[in-house]
């Protein structure tokens, strides 16, 4: 018995023992792995930067969405109404008859008329239309420009040419069922056109001499029965190009 309790008097003295024992160890081993890092890190640079490199790019990829993240839906549905719409078709062939070649090439604000009549080249600019959708004014004293400026038209340059280098160019503006001329040039290919002269106003000039002019180009095809077809080609071809813009936009935005 004796022996008993001499070994629990020396079992109870170890615990505290083994507890004093177990925080030196820990406050041993703190410093030790501070240092064995400190350590790990000065002899391997290129690893430590790799780790805080690693931390950057985990704080990197939990950014906040960028602008183009919200940009892109709307570009998306903006393009399914211009291709669901009702009012979206495509550009009619030309009428029956009609006289010219159509040069139209994609992303151009232009088309390009082009025909060959009796020894001389004609070419016809056509620009995107004007479509004006104020009401008109009834008003018999309303002035032409007043009239043109309620209507939808097609502005027209018109060039007959002839092998000689001389040239008329005629800037025109189409309307439903007329054609209107605003202006007259005698051109020649040898001479800059900042030099040439531009005429009078084709306002001015004599009621006769318009009329003649007016029945110069309806020969040449440029008639108000062949304009009328454009109109609805030129209105279909700039819904066409917003969607081609949509979609170029699109592109530039997933880039």
């Amino acid at each position: 018995m004796a022996c008993a309790s001499i070994l629990r008097k020396s079992a109870a003295s170890l615990i505290p023992l083994a507890g004093r024992v177990a925080r030196v160890r820990s406050n041993f081993h703190a410093p030790l792995s501070a240092a064995l890092n400190h350590a790990f890190a000065s002899q391997n640079p290129s690893q430590s930067s790799f780790l805080r490199s690693l931390d950057f790019s985990t704080a990197a990829n939990m950014k906040k969405p960028s602008s183009d993240d919200f940009l892109l839906p709307v570009i998306e549905s903006e393009i399914q109404c211009a291709e669901e719409s009702g009012d979206y078709a495509p550009i009619a062939d030309a009428p029956s008859g009609f006289p010219f070649k159509i040069e139209d090439l994609p992303g151009l604000q232009i088309i390009t008329l082009r025909r060959e009549y009796d020894g001389e080249t004609i070419k016809v600019d056509v620009h995107m239309s004007n479509l004006v959708t104020g009401e008109e004014n009834d008003d018999d004293d309303d002035d032409n420009d007043n009239r043109k400026a309620n209507q939808s038209c097609l502005p027209l340059v018109v060039t007959v040419s002839k092998k000689s280098g001389l040239n008329l160019e005629f800037h025109c503006v189409a309307l439903p069922d007329e054609i209107s001329i605003d202006n007259l040039a005698v051109r020649n290919s040898e001479i800059e056109y900042q030099l040439s002269y531009e005429g009078p106003d084709f306002h001015d000039l004599d009621e006769n001499l318009q009329k003649v002019f007016h029945k110069y180009l309806e020969i040449r095809g440029v008639k108000p029965s062949n304009t009328n077809f454009l109109h609805e080609y030129m209105i279909e071809k700039d819904r066409r190009e917003y969607l081609i813009w949509l979609k170029n936009l699109k592109k530039f935005v997933e880039a």
